[in-house]
Order: structure tokens, then sequence, then C-alpha cells
């Protein structure tokens, strides 16, 4: 059985539902503390190695409606982006939609002396803009991946020198 395609448009063969990952990773601090690191996104730049210059709207903040943008970017490719959080619980879930293309989605346990920190991402429609075949959206999805791991790496040990650092 063959699985109709339309000719020209190379993307309707495939889901975005099958282009998704999630990574977790254990840090030092309490689930309400990682929290607020995660949902002040003027952070982001401080542990991705692909978000830079993030910021609320006016007026925004971290609750379901608030917008604010960013800069990406991916080897020599750099653009601007807009995001709307669509899912904030206290200690617990941290969710936005990234030009309606992308939905990232931190979740928080408490486990031990710290917290599991878990992020997820998924694509939510098919662009052109972000590959046509199934080659390029498996490389942006494993991109992603990559930078959520070192995202995680990075938060982890940021929070694990903040609380080594001598207080004044």
């Amino acid at each position: 059985m063959s699985i109709p395609m339309n000719r020209s448009d190379p993307l309707s063969a495939l889901e975005a539902a099958d282009y998704a990952f999630t990574r977790s990773a254990w840090i030092a601090t309490t689930p309400a503390v990682a929290f607020g690191l995660i949902s002040d996104v003027s952070m982001i730049g401080t542990w991705s190695p692909s978000a830079s210059d993030v910021a609320y709207e006016e007026g925004g903040g971290p609750w379901p409606g608030s917008w604010f943008r960013g800069r990406n970017r991916s080897g020599d490719r750099e653009w601007a982006s807009r995001s709307q959080v669509v899912e904030s619980v206290p200690g617990s879930v941290f969710a936005f939609v990234v030009d309606d293309l992308v939905r990232w989605r931190w979740s928080l346990r408490a486990e031990g002396a710290g917290t599991v920190v878990e992020q997820s991402w998924q694509l939510l429609r098919l662009e052109p803009v972000l590959g046509n075949t199934r080659e390029d959206l498996e490389t942006l999805r494993d991109h992603m991946a990559a930078s959520a791991e070192q995202t995680l790496v990075s938060l982890s040990r940021w929070v694990s020198e903040q609380r080594a650092a001598p207080r004044d």
C-alpha cells in the first residue's frame, strides 16, 4: 500500500508529531527555585548554547498568555523568535510555544535533595523554513536535543556553582 503524496509539497507525507524529544537532568535545588530560574526567560542565555537576548514583552511574566522575544542561533544562522507562555504551574511546569511552530515544556519534580528537570520539545506543524525533508527535520530535532542536553548540563552546573559561591 502506498501513502498518497502531494508531489508539490514534500512535507505532505510527514507528521509533525513524529519530531519530539525529552531530556532530563538532576539539579541541586528545590522545584520552586528551579521554576523561578526557568520561568525568568531572561536567564536562558546563561545556560543555552542557542538562545540569547530573551525578555518578556512589556507587562509580561511567567504566566499563560504572556509573550517574550529572543534570538536563536544554529551554526552560522541567527534569527529572532517570539514565544507565548502556554502553561505555568509554579514549582511544577513551565511551557511555551515558539512562533506557533514548536512547544518547549519544562517539568520539575523533587528527588532527594534536588529536582529532576525534564525538558521536552515538540514540533507542532511543518513549515518549509524548518526543512523540506525527513532528513532535514531529523537534523533539526537532533540539533535541538543536543542543545537541550547542553542547556540542562549548564543549568545544573550553574546552580551548583551558585550554591558553592561565597555569600557577602
